[in-house]
């Protein structure tokens, strides 16, 4: 494939070529399409999401890491990042750095983790 079919389109054409690609696991075609839309439009967070998913499903876990701080960067709140880094941290083995993401996604979502029971449960009984 030629550079030119990856550029090709509108912002949304590439945003729905870069879904189908992840969707058929093609994740550095995905990934490709995606670092162009990033680029040209680095104040939206789906892009980007999508690019630091594509980059861990394809173990450039360094790119997916850059990728999903800066996510975090542009949105403190937005969870699925913040679970993803942990989930990235430890696939490299920084297991210390990744609990404090890990622990803050499990709190955010309400799901506090394994044998923990959600808010909404301590005060039933």
């Amino acid at each position: 494939m030629e550079d030119t079919y990856y550029e090709f389109g509108t912002p949304a054409d590439r945003w729905d070529r870069a879904q189908l690609f992840f969707e058929a696991k093609e994740y550095l075609t995905a990934a490709r399409i995606l670092g162009g839309l990033v680029h040209e439009v680095p104040e939206q967070i789906a892009p980007r999401l999508l690019l630091a998913r594509s980059y861990y499903h394809s173990a450039r876990l360094t790119k997916a890491e850059a990728e999903l701080r800066e996510v975090l960067e542009r949105s403190p709140v937005e969870d699925y990042a913040r679970l993803m880094l942990g989930r990235t941290l430890e696939r490299q083995g920084r297991h210390a750095e990744a609990a404090p993401h890990l622990r803050m996604a499990h709190a955010m979502t309400g799901d506090l983790g394994p044998g923990l029971p959600a808010p909404e449960q301590q005060n039933q009984g």
